[in-house]
């Protein structure tokens, strides 16, 4: 009797074939190191990498709205408990992961889990996509190849497999990461940083220059003289360091100056800010939400949020595709046969003003196109 093999998990079966295929192969491409880089660039700046986390935390806030009550109550119950990865609970959970890998990278991929023992989704898996290439087949399916191992394993189920592209392009079928441009800017900026860390190295540590001109009448003294004023001045410096206050006392013509206190030091305040404002301007996020005081006007707030609910708006529409895949398949499982929509939180309460705002004028306006057709009958 044929033994039943057990079904493997996508990501594991691409693992595990490593073993069987002939040797290490490391293919690493252009956009390899690109996506090395981009995970090396949230950690050396970290502005950008609070900029990503929190487009993250604004993006997030759903609900599952379906027609029955008590399906939707069961469904937002059942994926809010939902396993994920390692140490995960919840759909959001996985939407936070998967976004975070989507703005890093410009592709994000995962897959829903199952179970062979209760025939339902078992948990949501959040795969680091720089391991990983997907490509489509002739026949529809889908076949994941390991990078670095180059093991390749066609994936049967499609449904199974979720993958999302940002922003992609003819020339970049796979996504752009938003990250995208900013690793020019940010190694000047880390050069500027470096050098004012080796300039404070250099003349933040005071250091001083003592000067003895000997007159004519102590020239034959002015060896003695000198070694006396250097003993003198070392052992000042020593009673400073426990505290205790010692004057320096020399005879004769002493000069005493800071090494490097006639170079100024370059300012750094406008090229870093220019440099910032370039980055910020890719990412989308308003200076003040950063901790940057920069001058801003609440006119210019107010724009810079809407052009931040733009943003969230376009990543939402993006996630609301594969988070439906997800929820459809549980309900196809489970023989639940109902449409399924995501409803999303409004970003802040300003959003909810403004909306109400809107809401008012447009029924101010319509009362006043009202009267004016009935001034007009009349």
């Amino acid at each position: 009797m044929k033994r039943k093999r057990n079904v493997l998990p996508i990501f594991s079966e691409v693992t595990a074939s490593a073993g069987r295929s002939s040797g290490y192969r490391y293919a690493l491409t252009q956009k390899t190191f690109e996506e090395g880089f981009y995970e090396q660039l949230r950690s050396q700046v970290p502005v950008i990498d609070a900029a990503l986390g929190k487009l993250v935390r604004l993006t997030g806030g759903y609900r599952i709205v379906c027609e029955n009550e008590n399906t939707e109550r069961m469904l937002n119950e059942y994926f809010s408990q939902m396993p994920v990865s390692i140490s995960g609970s919840s759909l959001d959970t996985f939407v936070q992961q998967y976004l975070d890998s989507l703005l890093t990278y410009g592709r994000a991929v995962g897959e829903i889990i199952l179970s062979e023992r209760t025939h339902g989704i078992a948990g949501l898996y959040c795969a680091d996509c720089t391991q990983y290439k997907v490509r489509t087949l002739p026949d529809g399916s889908y076949e994941v190849r390991n990078i670095f191992t180059d093991s390749k394993v066609k994936c049967e189920h499609p449904e199974r497999l979720l993958y999302s592209v940002l922003n992609p392009s003819p020339k970049d079928p796979e996504g752009r990461s938003l990250l995208r441009g900013l690793p020019v800017f940010s190694d000047i900026l880390l050069r500027i940083f470096e050098t004012v860390g080796q300039n404070f190295d250099r003349a933040g540590n005071v250091r001083y220059a003592v000067t003895y001109k000997p007159t004519a009448e102590s020239t034959g003294f002015g060896k003695e003289r000198a070694e006396e004023i250097a003993r003198q001045w070392a052992e000042g410096m020593n009673a400073s360091k426990a505290g205790n206050i010692k004057d320096f006392v020399a005879v004769g013509d002493v000069d005493i100056k800071v090494i490097g206190a006639d170079g100024p030091i370059l300012g750094t305040e406008v090229p870093v800010r220019q440099i910032l404002e370039q980055m910020i301007s890719k990412l989308s996020i308003p200076p003040f939400m950063l901790g940057l005081s920069w001058s801003t006007t609440e006119r210019m707030s107010s724009q810079q949020a809407d052009i931040l609910t733009s943003e969230i708006d376009y990543y939402r529409r993006v996630l609301t595709a594969m988070m439906k895949r997800i929820i459809s398949l549980h309900c196809q499982m489970c023989g639940i046969d109902e449409r399924v929509d995501i409803v999303w939180d409004n970003v802040n309460l300003q959003d909810e003003e403004s909306l109400a705002r809107a809401r008012l004028y447009n029924a101010q306006a319509e009362e006043t196109e009202i009267r004016a057709r009935r001034e007009a009958d009349e």
